[in-house]
C-alpha cells in the first residue's frame, strides 16, 4: 500500500514583475516521509514553502495540505522559517507558551510543551532570558522548538542548519530521524547540500524555479554514478601501471581511483585484481555526491549554476 499524500503541489509558479521565483513546480510528499528541497540560495525553495504555508498566493498551480487549501490546514503544520521572526524582547518560556496557545494548546499545556523542548535544546537555563540575550544558534534551537510545540503531523524546517554548529548540527539531523520514526512528515530546505546526505528518503534539487532532478536519494546516486571504484591496497602493496579492462587509474588519498573499461562490471574490476595476486583491502563503487548530482543535473537541463 502506499502511503496517503500530505503536500501536493500541481503546476506552481510565482513571479515578482517580471522575476519567475517558482516556475511550474509539481511536487507530492507522503505521510511518514522526509523529503528534502534543495538548492542553491535564490532557487526558489523559500518562495515556495512561504506558499505552501499561505503566506504568499501562486500565480498559477495549486496547493494541497491533506487535500486542503493551505489555510484551512496550516494549523497542523509545525514550521520553521529562514529567517528569524522572534520577538527580541520576550523572555524565552513565555514567547514559547504564547506561540503554543496560538496554535490551540492549551496555557498549561503550552508552557509544558516549551519546557520539554528548552531541556531538550539544552536551554533550560535561559528560558527566562530575552530572546536578544541568545546567540544566533540559541535562537534556531527556539525557533526550532516553536515548530514543535504542538507536535504537528507535518514539519516543514526552511534551511534548519543555520547557524548551527557541529555538535547541534548533528542534533538536528537525530531529530529529524526521530520525527521519521515517530511517524511525522518531514520536508526540510537546503542550500547545504552536502548536510542531507543520508538523512532525505527522497530530493528534489531545484534551480532557478524549476526541479531539475528528483528521486530517492540511492537510485540518483546510482543513476549519475561513473562507474569508478575506489580500491586500496596492503601497507607497502601498490597498482601495475596498467591493468586490464581500465581505462586509467588515479592516485587517490590511501588508495587509487580506476575508471573501468566501458564493458567492464565492478565484478570484472574485481576478478581482475584478485587474479593479479593484489592484497586487497578496500573495494568500492564510487557514487557521486549530492552536489555532483546537482552540477550535473542542471547542465542537462540547460541551465547555468550559480555558486
Amino acid at each position: 500500500m502506499t502511503s496517503p499524500s500530505v503536500l501536493t503541489l500541481h503546476g506552481l509558479v510565482k513571479r515578482f514583475g517580471n522575476f519567475t521565483a517558482v516556475d511550474h513546480l509539481d511536487l507530492e510528499i507522503t505521510a511518514g516521509e522526509i523529503y528534502a528541497l534543495l538548492g542553491p540560495n535564490g532557487a526558489g525553495k523559500t518562495t515556495t514553502i512561504r506558499m505552501i504555508m499561505g503566506m504568499l498566493y501562486p500565480d498559477e498551480g495549486e496547493i494541497a495540505l491533506w487535500g486542503q487549501p493551505p489555510r484551512q490546514a496550516r494549523a497542523r503544520v509545525g514550521y520553521l522559517p529562514e529567517a528569524r521572526g522572534l520577538y527580541r524582547n520576550a523572555r524565552v518560556s513565555e514567547l514559547l507558551t504564547y506561540l503554543g496557545t496560538l496554535k490551540g494548546l492549551p496555557v498549561a499545556k503550552a508552557r509544558k510543551n516549551a519546557e520539554k523542548w528548552l531541556a531538550r535544546f539544552d536551554l533550560t537555563a535561559w528560558a527566562h532570558r530575552k530572546v536578544h540575550e541568545l546567540s544566533h544558534g540559541m535562537q534556531q534551537k527556539v525557533q526550532l522548538a516553536a515548530a514543535l510545540l504542538p507536535d504537528p503531523p507535518l514539519l516543514i524546517f526552511d534551511e534548519p542548519f543555520q547557524g548551527l554548529d557541529p555538535v547541534n548540527v548533528q542534533m538536528v539531523k537525530q531529530l529529524i530521524a526521530e520525527l521519521r520514526e515517530e511517524g511525522r512528515t518531514v520536508l526540510l530546505s537546503s542550500h547545504q547540500l552536502h548536510q542531507v546526505e543520508r538523512l532525505a528518503d527522497r530530493i528534489a534539487l531545484i534551480h532557478q524555479g524549476r526541479i531539475v532532478e528528483s528521486g530517492p536519494l540511492n537510485a540518483l546516486r546510482q543513476r549519475y554514478a561513473r562507474g569508478e571504484i575506489a580500491v586500496t591496497l596492503a601497507a607497502g602493496a601498490t597498482l601495475p601501471a596498467r591493468l586490464p579492462r581500465v581505462d586509467a587509474i588515479h592516485p587517490k588519498d590511501d588508495g587509487w581511483l580506476l575508471v573501468p573499461s566501458p564493458d567492464a562490471s565492478p565484478q570484472d574490476i574485481l576478478e581482475t585484481l584478485v587474479a593479479q595476486k593484489l592484497p586487497v583491502t578496500s573495494f568500492e563503487v564510487v557514487l557521486p555526491t549530492l552536489e555532483e548530482i546537482f552540477l550535473q543535473a542542471v547542465q542537462t537541463a540547460g541551465a547555468t549554476p550559480e555558486g
